[in-house]
């Protein structure tokens, strides 16, 4: 059988990573100069969302079903909150087929654990509850140019996909102490690193159905910059796995909606 990615598969991931640390060091540059680091942050991951681009017309879904620019663009409707921009959509008929949420941490990472596992956690329920009661129903939709035949029992629900890059170094490596005062953590976080705590994030996002598919990628600084170099924990949480995920339920949506 053969692979649902293609051939440069791989060639593009290393590429996506490598943009992710020039950028990077253009960040840092900028804002020594003056600021402008902070403006043009949002661009670190603009590779994997030019691979998300890459992978939906390879499966045969046409170029402008795919939107990874654009605010208002990128911006469909929470539940708990009135809207929630996504890092890249994936909107064909009117139909939702995928939203990604693609995050990084470079340092920091005491300070920044608990907010990106609250945001991923919180994202994700706003997500499936918005869809839940309809708001990515195709009679919801604004202007809409096609026929409304597809009763929405059968629609089929959008893959909601978390990315995550870390940084690769001694202090994301290292086990983090966890305090226990009143009662006792779950065993798998006692002497966890933060590159584990991510690991099982990742795992826990996925098995609780809050996400369909999860990927974390490490990567140092120098071979990442280098040559794109990375590893993944796990094979299921890799990004041939996520991408692999997304192959399927874009072939499966193109049978369904045509």
């Amino acid at each position: 059988m053969s692979s649902p990615l293609p051939p440069d598969f791989e060639e593009y991931v290393r590429n996506a990573i490598k943009a992710f640390w020039q950028q990077r060091l253009k960040n840092s540059s900028a804002a020594q100069e003056g600021g402008r680091g902070a403006v043009i942050g949002g661009k670190n991951l603009d590779g994997f969302t030019a691979l998300i681009k890459k992978m939906t017309v390879y499966c045969g879904l046409p170029e402008d079903s795919v939107i990874i620019q654009g605010k208002s663009q990128l911006t469909i409707p929470g539940y708990f909150r009135p809207t929630k921009m996504w890092d890249a959509l994936v909107v064909h008929r009117d139909f939702l087929i995928a939203a990604f949420e693609l995050k990084s941490q470079v340092g920091s990472f005491s300070n920044n654990f608990n907010n990106r596992t609250e945001e991923s956690v919180g994202s994700a329920h706003d997500f499936w509850t918005a869809h839940r009661e309809g708001a990515f129903d195709f009679d919801n939709t604004v202007d809409s140019k096609y026929t409304k035949t597809l009763p929405r029992l059968y629609a089929k629900p959008p893959f909601l996909a978390y990315l995550m890059m870390l940084e690769l170094c001694s202090e994301s490596t290292s086990p983090v102490h966890v305090e226990e005062k009143h009662y006792k953590v779950f065993p798998d976080f006692k002497n966890s690193s933060y590159a584990k705590r991510y690991q099982l994030l990742c795992e826990k996002l996925v098995s609780e159905k809050l996400y369909s598919s999860s990927c974390l990628m490490l990567s140092d600084r120098v071979n990442g910059l280098r040559s794109g170099a990375y590893n993944s924990p796990h094979l299921s949480h890799s990004p041939k796995s996520l991408f692999a995920d997304f192959a399927a339920h874009l072939l499966a949506a193109i049978e369904l909606y045509g």
